[in-house]
């Protein structure tokens, strides 16, 4: 099975009071999600903004991964493949596997 594709993303931060938002746009072609997260800078905490970016571009990302597994599962049920039960754990059929 040969299989090549493009997907587009795109990541807008924004900082405002001591807090960062980010938002993660993924376009497929076929399916659009955004994913959103947010980092705030405690009062007795250094303001170093890199790390608020870092970690609101991180929650971005797990919420857009939540929303892809969720698609995922419902294209699965939609095709009339077996359900699976949402899980961090690899799948048969879909193993995460180095190459070399």
């Amino acid at each position: 099975m040969s299989h090549t594709a493009e997907w587009k993303l795109r990541l807008f931060l924004f900082e405002e009071e001591q807090t960062t938002k980010a938002r993660l746009e993924l376009d497929t072609g076929t399916t659009r999600l955004t994913g959103h997260g947010t980092a705030r800078c405690a009062p007795q905490d250094t303001d170093i903004p890199e790390i608020g970016d870092e970690l609101a571009v991180a929650r971005a990302m797990e919420d857009l991964a939540a929303q892809m597994k969720q698609t995922a599962y419902g294209d699965r049920q939609a095709a009339d493949e077996p359900s699976l039960r949402e899980s961090l754990k690899p799948h048969a059929g879909w193993l995460d596997i180095a190459t070399s």
